[in-house]
């Protein structure tokens, strides 16, 4: 399939040796795996700067209460104690507090209720974890050391860490001027319309659902470097995060400064996975000391405070109902319930939660209404944040179950009910439940090629050789739509060196999704210019002026519709430029293959040496004097990836020991750049998705304190608990973008939640085991089948 439509023609047998190998389409081995591989990346715990200084935080051992006190003399009289910092200190500096940008409204209109944090908490502790203080010292143990003697008077109030308990009469109560905890009441959707659509339906499936909270435990930590230069007035901050350009806005709104005045650094980040996309109370106290004390100041999390102080994801209960008439065909389907934001709202913490949720329950069929109505609640826990797919792994994770349940009760087949309410080909465009406009795809393709490739009709058997050997089988399908990051803004910058290098500069971050190569096939592709001499910049704010960062499977399509559209512009350029060169008319420029023709004849100039004569020459006016570009794309458009995972899974009844042992993706990413870097994402989704569905939650007491709060007591899965999977692509190129893609970073999630879970009720169901909440451990799945054979027994 022609990955676009003006891809250039007539290539050079060199240039066409060089797209074989490097262009769009070829698995081509990731530029940093040298770097990454062989442990010589920067990470910025790597960074260092003379005379630099070290911070540690003074957390909140309560989950709620006053603060009456802190005694920090004992703390500042300690060895190589620099600086001992409270919220009163931050507070006399004038900083604004953390808020949500979000223009999001509740069903009145009145706009979401604001927790303004302060980076150090004053008055009240709010969550276990909540940073009341910091040490400065001139070294980590003496920092360490110092933090442990800051006496804290707090004095406790009752907390509550469920959503649900935290709206009921008499609840604790976080925020005076948040009545109920509720700071947004989420509507979508003609309400009378869908009762209406219930009210007359043939059959309607309730399913109560627990979408749990996780921790998104990427390899690196939180850190931070900051320094000041009084002489210039001007902040630098090293940090891991997924975007330079909105993390500089952020802190120089914080700080109260012109955006000029602040500098963010990024260089690898060992995964975020959405936690690290917003900024954090620690990047402004380092900063204010560094500014205060006039020497670099640097803070490194650790595994255990990571677990209190990082945003977590997910976390909701949900009343997912579906309403169908009488041939199986749904009618509506109605959310209702809460998410939890924990203490405090920052970042885009009730997106996922609601809006985004409402935004792709939708995914690939013909269902008419919708009614969404979701209450996000704050708590005594740590705040909420984006996490893998931000609200769309959990969208089609409620409408599988659903569906499945459904297929159940009537007695239709799971996979007939499905395809029953497909969205069809030719009914593209189709403007979905949700309001949202889908701009392509083949739903039952995907799903006939998933069944195929998963040898669907072959369970049977498989099946009964599990049964031969003790144990239970399951199958599920989880087929999944996503839509991507709203429009926005991108960067494409291209600059021609002197060395010969092509510097490639866009506001989207790698922090593993490995954009260099992708990002230099299609820039080869579109400019002809040498794979190996292209070098992407992303972490330096002063060099990224704009951009969105890396979040909503957006990377390939916002800065992939950058890169092409700043090639245009380099190829313009080059036109004039040679046509003086060449000394003939521009209209008579063609280009093609990487060189810059007079039509019709063999005079030519490669685009590198004219980049290089340019830089050389004596120009007139109105000839241009390089070849370089600075565009920015104004909105890029969102994209619809879609797919259909098939999970299967072993389950010993005598232990309750849950195995996933095939499973099978075929997927619609549109166009794929790179098919091995989407094979990786895929895979690191699909595993995440696993670890959800059967053994990760953030669990926490009756007192908010975290009952798994290090990787002691929270189970990550490991490489033994990913199956072989077999990936099957079936594109439908994106009309949207000029590249035709559609982005795959969350698609692994979406698929896997319901996919695994519904496998695992399906190996559950001759025991009469209807449904189970994430995770499903082996204990929960073992007590599951002893209480169905209990039951059954009486």
């Amino acid at each position: 399939m022609s990955f676009m439509q003006d891809r250039p023609s007539n290539l050079s047998s060199d240039t066409a040796i060089a797209l074989q190998k490097f262009g769009i389409g070829q698995p081509v081995r990731r530029k940093e795996d040298d770097t990454l591989l062989r442990g010589k990346g920067r990470y910025t715990d790597d960074c260092n700067l003379p005379g630099q200084l070290t911070a540690v935080m003074v957390r909140s051992p309560h989950a709620h209460g006053i603060i009456r006190g802190i005694d920090a003399e004992a703390a500042r009289a300690m060895p190589g104690v620099v600086g001992v910092y409270t919220g009163a200190d931050l507070a006399a500096a004038g900083y604004a507090p953390f808020s949500c940008g979000l223009p999001m409204k509740s069903r009145d209109g009145t706009p979401l209720l604001q927790t303004n944090r302060p980076a150090l908490a004053t008055d009240k502790v709010r969550f276990v974890g909540d940073p009341v203080a910091f040490v400065v010292a001139e070294t980590a143990i003496q920092a360490r050391d110092a933090a442990e003697s800051v006496a804290l008077d707090i004095a406790p109030l009752p907390a509550v860490t469920d959503a649900d308990d935290a709206i009921k009469p008499g609840a604790p109560q976080l925020y005076d001027h948040i009545p109920n905890n509720i700071a947004l009441d989420y509507h979508f959707g003609d309400a009378a319309a869908v009762e209406a659509a219930f009210a007359s339906a043939a059959h309607v499936t309730t399913l109560d659902i627990e979408n749990t909270r996780v921790a998104a435990v990427p390899m690196e930590p939180r850190t931070g470097l900051a320094s000041y230069d009084r002489q210039n007035g001007r902040y630098t901050i090293q940090l891991p995060t997924q975007g330079v350009a909105g993390n500089r806005n952020t802190l120089a709104k914080l700080l109260g400064v012109p955006t000029d005045k602040v500098r963010v650094l990024t260089g690898q980040v060992g995964g975020s996975f959405g936690m690290k996309n917003i900024s954090y109370p620690e990047y402004i106290c380092i900063l204010h000391a560094a500014k205060a004390l006039g020497r670099p100041v640097k803070w490194t999390d650790e595994r255990s405070s990571a677990f209190l102080s990082d945003s977590h994801g997910r976390g909701q209960q949900i009343r997912a109902e579906l309403a169908l008439d009488a041939a199986g065909k749904f009618l509506a389907i109605r959310l209702s319930g809460t998410g939890n934001l924990g203490a405090y709202i920052t970042g885009v913490a009730p997106l996922p939660l609601s809006l985004n949720t409402g935004k792709n329950i939708g995914s690939v069929y013909r269902t008419p209404l919708l009614g969404v109505d979701i209450k996000c609640v704050v708590t005594n826990v740590t705040l909420m944040g984006a996490y893998r797919g931000a609200g769309r792994p959990e969208a089609n994770y409620f409408l599988e179950r659903l569906i499945d349940r459904a297929a159940d009760e009537i007695g239709i087949d799971r996979l007939a009910l499905r395809k029953r309410n497909f969205i069809k080909p030719q009914q593209l465009p189709f403007t979905a439940c949700s309001g949202v406009t889908y701009d392509s795809g083949d739903f039952g393709g995907v799903f006939a090629q998933a069944l195929e490739l998963s040898d669907h009709a072959g369970f049977a058997q498989r099946k009964k050789e599990s049964r031969k050997r003790g144990k239970l089988r399951g199958i599920a399908v989880g087929s999944y739509l996503e839509v991507t990051a709203p429009p926005s803004a991108e960067l494409g910058k291209i600059v021609f060196e002197e060395d010969g290098t092509i510097r490639l500069i866009t506001g989207t971050l790698d922090y593993g999704q490995g954009h260099a190569t992708p990002f230099a096939q299609v820039l080869s592709t579109y400019l002809g210019v040498p794979f190996d001499r292209i070098r992407l910049e992303q972490g330096d704010s002063d060099v990224v002026h704009t951009g969105n960062g890396t979040g909503g499977s957006r990377s390939i399509t916002a800065s992939g519709m950058a890169i092409v559209e700043a090639s245009q512009q380099v190829i313009a350029k080059g036109k004039a430029a040679a046509s003086h060169l060449l000394e003939t008319a521009e209209a008579d420029i063609e280009f093609a293959d990487g060189r810059f023709t007079v039509a019709g004849t063999d005079r030519s100039i490669g685009i590198m040496e004219l980049a290089q004569r340019l830089r050389e020459a004596k120009l007139p006016d109105g000839v241009p004097a390089s070849l370089d570009v600075d565009h920015t794309v104004k909105a890029v458009p969102s994209a619809f990836p879609n797919g259909c995972h098939v999970a299967e899974v072993e389950i010993d009844p005598d232990t309750g020991v849950t195995r996933v042992v095939r499973y099978t993706a075929v997927n619609d990413f549109g166009v794929v750049v790179n098919p091995m870097i989407v094979a990786g994402q895929l895979h690191g989704g699909v595993a995440q998705g696993i670890g959800q569905a059967l053994m990760e939650k953030m669990s926490y007491d009756g007192d908010g304190q975290p009952i798994t709060g290090s990787l002691q007591d929270y189970a990550l899965p490991r490489a033994e608990d990913i199956p072989p999977m077999a990936v099957g692509d079936h594109p439908v190129p994106a009309p949207g973008n000029p590249l035709g893609t559609k982005g795959c970073g969350e698609a692994g999630c979406a698929g896997s939640l319901a996919s695994v879970v519904n496998a695992v009720l399906d190996a559950l169901k001759d025991h009469g085991v209807k449904s189970l909440d994430m995770p499903l451990t082996s204990e929960k799945v073992w007590r599951a089948i002893r209480e169905a054979k209990e039951t059954a027994a009486a």
